[in-house]
């Protein structure tokens, strides 16, 4: 029953991060961790997140911004190896109040910088990658983070989906490795994190003739709700912790 599960809501966490491009940590990371344990949910997630990167770049290979990733993905792969080795030592209640605080605060900054035609560039994108990247090693995922830094870059609709897909996945590719040769992610888990993965891709292709239906701006409404979702639950579980 507890794989059924996990099938289940990775399918629907897959169908959802393909058409906004996160959230599938978000909801799966509760499921798995009833199942298997906290400590075993945070490896598997990592290893599952591999898959539903690569599975999204496969779906909109075509529209990969390969300066945006090739600047974002530079600073990022090191830092997120910083970032996992210190996972245990970083209170994650100051982590998830700081981020909570930021996808909000990033609501009203997009806008503003979008009314003004002011896009990000190169140098801000491998500045974004060192910071998440760092942050990506140590929880189980940021991927609301990345989501305004891309779209702030002027990305929409598949290159977005595409290009963070393609970023995150490089960062995604440090943390397995790391937790491996740390010992923390034995074969078994790697096994659980593919089926968990598979479930995601699955769910990833079947939300593309979605994304091809929203137009920019309603694309990017959906974005800011999830920002807010993810701002005020991740800032809720610091209070919650204190």
């Amino acid at each position: 029953m507890g794989l059924i599960l996990i099938l289940i809501v990775g399918l629907v966490a897959g169908i959802f991060s393909g058409i906004v491009g996160t959230g599938s940590s978000i909801m799966l990371v509760p499921v798995l961790a009833t199942i298997y344990g906290p400590k075993a949910a945070v490896p598997i997630m990592a290893v599952a997140a591999v898959m539903a990167n690569f599975s999204r770049i496969l779906a909109w290979w075509r529209t990969v911004d390969w300066r945006a990733f090739a600047a974002y993905s530079i600073t990022g792969g090191p830092a997120a190896f910083l970032g996992a080795q210190t996972l245990l030592i970083l209170p994650n209640r100051a982590v998830d109040l700081t981020i909570g605080l930021f996808l909000i605060s990033m609501i009203p900054i997009r806008h503003w910088l979008g009314s003004r035609m002011i896009r990000l560039k190169l140098w801000h994108m491998a500045l974004a990658g060192a910071i998440i990247g760092f942050l990506t090693g140590i929880v189980v995922s940021t991927g609301p983070i990345s989501v305004p830094v891309f779209l702030g870059y002027g990305l929409v609709k598949g290159a977005f989906l595409a290009t963070e897909a393609a970023s995150s996945l490089v960062i995604y590719v440090v943390k397995v490795l790391t937790f491996q040769t740390s010992g923390a992610l034995p074969w078994d888990l790697v096994l659980k994190g593919f089926i968990t993965g598979f479930s995601i891709m699955a769910g990833t292709f079947i939300a593309k003739p979605f994304v091809l239906r929203l137009s920019p701006d309603t694309f990017r409404h959906v974005m800011d709700g999830l920002m807010l979702i993810s701002g005020l639950t991740m800032v809720w579980n610091a209070v919650v912790a204190a």
